[in-house]
């Protein structure tokens, strides 16, 4: 067996959506909270060019059908007014294939933010790379710093690649305009690549977000894709956005690509051209989902500080990521120790699933999680908060009869303390 996989487990949020519906099937009531998976339906223009081009089954281009590489160039010069022709862009099942090739394509190390996403480090892994874990602390919100990739950049002077995610998975915030042009001016300093993973850029509360490639273009690849603010995560489609000073680097991703997965199902490819168009009807989708999570996660955010449960307040995407040190020395005489062992006994005592921090890069003894709060009918929010809240505010009427789940994951882990 390869000695690089030989230790690797399988995907940890997979793993506890697999086991919560499991539970499920036990006949309990799960919280489930630790799947991060968009609740929203396929926009409907999504949904018709897909049946329309159901036919569609020749191999495409490897990098791309191009009629959609042209349109997704055009998206980001009118979203974030940067300089890509179609042939900057790269298209594959998925972005987690993306961030993977360009890995394997260049032969250095990874610099991650503690904490990240569950699977930067065991690509990394697979490839026989290490991966440096950059340390962030509470105090800024869990961001990673300037200062903190300057000290590692000072001490470790060989080419690395930083993949920075924002808005962050598992976080919830973001980077603003200042914080990414430190960043920005750190990396062109060291001549660090930045594979700069925006899945969740629609997503932002605000609708304000804002790619460090507007900062350090000659050095940063966009991955991005469908799965979060489009609500099609089964579709696997992903993109890559890449500088023309990476040309290179980009011509050997497609190799991988040839080589591998061929090109991405035409079908998708066709339909996904609706996706970056400039539509009204899907600005007000992405309008309506991110009036949605705001409320949401506003009101998530409200119940942790009221329980002494801390964690930075959500900025965008759907995750919260807290922190129980509050309740230490209770948990302590009851053997809980480890992030990992409190998901265990919150699974099993309060019905609700969550993913243990050291699952994101942070110490086991460290008593955080991450939860993502979609457990709720995300096409009914959808056509409700554009029917009867059109023109007013979500309130607290609208998650009580819309989101009726995350109140009760509230109120069941509310009760799980309460008898602590």
């Amino acid at each position: 067996m390869n000695k690089n996989i030989k230790n690797l487990i399988p995907s940890s949020t997979l793993r506890m959506n697999e086991l919560s519906q499991q539970l499920e099937k036990q006949g309990k009531t799960i919280y489930k909270l630790g799947f991060g998976q968009s609740p929203f339906p396929v926009p409907a223009a999504m949904v018709t060019a897909l049946r329309q081009n159901a036919a569609e089954k020749s191999y495409l281009p490897v990098n791309g059908l191009p009629e959609l590489r042209e349109v997704i160039a055009k998206y980001y010069q009118r979203t974030q007014n940067l300089n890509y022709s179609a042939e900057n862009i790269l298209i594959a099942p998925g972005s987690k294939m993306l961030l993977y090739a360009v890995q394997l394509a260049y032969d250095t190390d990874l610099l991650l933010p503690a904490p990240s996403w569950v699977s930067y480090a065991p690509q990394s892994q697979i490839i026989g790379r290490q991966t440096h874990w950059l340390q962030t602390t509470e105090k800024d919100d869990w961001r990673l710093t300037a200062e903190v990739l300057e000290a590692h950049c000072q001490n470790n002077s060989n080419q690395k690649i930083l993949i920075l995610n924002y808005p962050n998975n598992p976080i919830g915030n973001s980077y603003n305009k200042k914080q990414l042009e430190s960043l920005a001016a750190v990396a062109r300093k060291y001549h660090i690549i930045i594979l700069s993973d925006e899945i969740y850029g629609e997503l932002n509360h605000n609708g304000e977000h804002i790619s460090i490639a507007q900062f350090y273009p000659e050095g940063t690849i966009i991955t991005g894709g469908l799965s979060k603010w489009a609500g099609a995560g089964g579709w696997r489609f992903g993109t890559a956005a890449f500088p023309h000073e990476l040309k290179d680097l980009q011509k050997v991703v497609q190799t991988i690509a040839s080589e591998t997965y061929s090109s991405t199902a035409s079908p998708i490819q066709y339909a996904a051209v609706e996706a970056y168009k400039d539509n009204p009807d899907l600005e007000t989708y992405r309008i309506n989902a991110r009036r949605i999570l705001k409320m949401i996660g506003n009101y998530v955010y409200q119940r942790l500080h009221d329980m002494n449960i801390t964690t930075p307040k959500p900025e965008g995407g759907f995750y919260c990521f807290i922190n129980f040190e509050h309740y230490r020395n209770l948990l302590l005489p009851k053997g809980i120790k480890t992030s990992a062992e409190l998901s265990e006994v919150l699974l099993n005592e309060a019905n609700i699933a969550m993913l243990p921090g050291v699952d994101f890069g942070r110490k086991p003894e460290e008593l955080v999680f991450r939860i993502a709060y979609v457990d709720f009918d995300g096409e009914k929010a959808l056509e409700v908060a554009g029917d009867i809240y059109q023109n007013k505010e979500l309130d607290n009427d609208f998650i009580k009869n819309y989101a009726p789940k995350i109140i009760a994951a509230m109120d069941s882990l509310e009760n799980w303390l309460l008898l602590k």
